[in-house]
């Protein structure tokens, strides 16, 4: 997975990437996280991603905005780390 760095999209601070990827021939998965450059206690376990959406096509699988308002599912674990493992 390759992230991109956007600049600057909503008209928010901080850095924002990321990741199109086709998924299965008619959706696109897309990772956008709002990443900050130290540590910080809204970041995911305390990391670095203070922000994580990821969408299959139009649907949110996954939403982090400084707490989980939707959990990453189990068959998108093995994603969701390597998100951190990117980042971190």
């Amino acid at each position: 997975m390759e992230f991109k760095k956007l600049s600057n999209p909503w008209g928010y601070g901080g850095n924002w990437y990321e990741s199109r990827e086709d998924f299965d021939g008619e959706n696109e998965l897309i990772v956008t996280a709002k990443v900050y450059e130290e540590p910080s206690c809204y970041g995911i376990n305390g990391g670095k991603i203070s922000k994580l959406e990821i969408r299959v096509g139009s649907e949110v699988i996954a939403n982090y905005n400084r707490g989980w308002d939707i959990q990453v599912p189990e068959e998108a674990q093995m994603l969701y780390e390597s998100i951190l493992t990117y980042f971190e």
